[in-house]
């Protein structure tokens, strides 16, 4: 795989584990960490949470996660002009997937979208040192993932695969997983 690859999926889905393991799998590749860019901001931060966005004009978390998108969009393309495959991870949902897909420039473009039961998710999320889900719940965002997100790209059930395995998927579903 060349270019920039985005690995989306709910919190606890195995998103940044996955997108090392695959960054260290080719033969020159860059881990590009969405949520990096929201810890950027110190202050006057609004994080994107249930009930935030359009219909929340005050809070600016809709305009936090377009900045955050269009950088890591932007850092994919440079380290892909640059040489290296740019393997980038974020939670990416809903109609925002459309829109991530039109700011990456670089072409080829894959999309891989992990998507474990809900119930592997909260058994993940249970098991990790870190807290991804505050204001949401686990089924509250894989509602929303399975309900609201279009269909492109490859999406992977990775309840029972580990990362090797997941990384294999990835690799063999390359076109699959090839959008642009």
């Amino acid at each position: 795989m060349d270019g920039v690859v985005l690995i989306t999926g709910v919190m606890a889905a195995g998103k940044s584990t996955v997108a090392q393991a695959l960054a260290e799998r080719l033969p020159r590749a860059a881990h590009v960490r969405g949520d990096v860019f929201r810890r950027m901001i110190v202050s006057g931060r609004a994080d994107y949470a249930p009930g935030s966005g359009a219909g929340d004009a005050g809070s600016g978390a809709e305009d936090r996660l377009r900045l955050r998108y269009g950088l890591s969009a932007a850092t994919a393309d440079a380290y892909a002009q640059a040489g290296y495959t740019a393997v980038v991870q974020d939670v990416v949902l809903g109609e925002n997937l459309r829109t991530y897909v039109g700011l990456v420039r670089t072409r080829p473009l894959y999309v891989v979208v992990l998507a474990p039961r809900a119930d592997a998710v909260a058994a993940r999320e249970a098991a990790r040192a870190k807290t991804g889900y505050g204001a949401w719940t686990v089924e509250e965002l894989d509602h929303e993932l399975r309900s609201a997100t279009p269909r492109i790209g490859l999406w992977l059930d990775s309840s029972e695969l580990d990362v090797a395995r997941t990384v294999d998927a990835i690799l063999a579903g390359r076109e699959q997983a090839r959008v642009a």
